[in-house]
């Protein structure tokens, strides 16, 4: 038998689907509470019983969305076939890939104001980047060069979506460009003299 607070979480999870399409297909304007509800199947009240208002939706939705990045590098880091340059390159281009191809939900994860409830998932997840990004130049350097890669990652995946990165115009892709940036990074100090030496066959 299904307990209220199950059938409450239930009802929470359909609206948070219904205004992730709607934000897909319309961007913010498109989602409102009644066409939340009606997405999801129940009223426009049920959906206020959940949410105060619009702001307080899309916040959760950017929650939603930063806990899924989050999950996938979980994912990645916990790979032991992946090299450390092939994780973070793979969490990278998940990012990217999420900006080229959900636009709306991806502009609404970095637009999400500090002290919404999106900001613990989304530090969940920039501390898993910093974590694979430690196994390449060490702990002492990681979140500079974390902050670094992930700057880049965003801005090619902003200028891609811009149409600012034509190929025939740079000779690369976004992949490339994100590739080449991981490929820069330098060794950390291994024990074996390898510190500050970059192009690691890992990474």
């Amino acid at each position: 038998m299904t307990t209220r607070a199950e059938s409450a979480a239930h009802t929470r999870q359909a609206l948070l689907v219904a205004a992730s399409a709607l934000l897909d297909h319309g961007g913010p304007e498109a989602v409102t509470l009644r066409e939340v509800g009606s997405g999801a199947g129940v009223s426009r009240s049920a959906a206020y019983r959940h949410f105060v208002g619009k702001d307080e939706l899309l916040a959760a939705v950017a929650a939603d969305a930063w806990a899924v990045v989050a999950d996938g590098l979980d994912a990645i880091s916990s790979d032991a076939e992946r090299s450390p340059g092939d994780a973070v390159r793979s969490a990278l281009h998940a990012l990217s890939d999420l900006g080229l191809g959900r636009p709306h939900l991806y502009r609404l994860m970095f637009a999400t104001p500090a002290g919404a409830p999106a900001i613990p998932a989304a530090a969940r997840a920039q501390d898993g980047l910093v974590s694979l990004v430690g196994r390449i130049v060490g702990a002492d350097a990681a979140r500079h060069h974390a902050a670094l890669l992930f700057a880049a990652a965003h801005g090619l995946t902003d200028l891609d979506t811009h149409g600012h990165l034509p190929p025939d115009k740079w000779h690369a892709d976004r992949h490339t460009l994100i590739d080449l940036a991981v490929s820069s990074l330098p060794h950390g100090d291994n024990g074996n003299g390898a510190a500050g030496r970059t192009g690691n066959a890992d990474v």
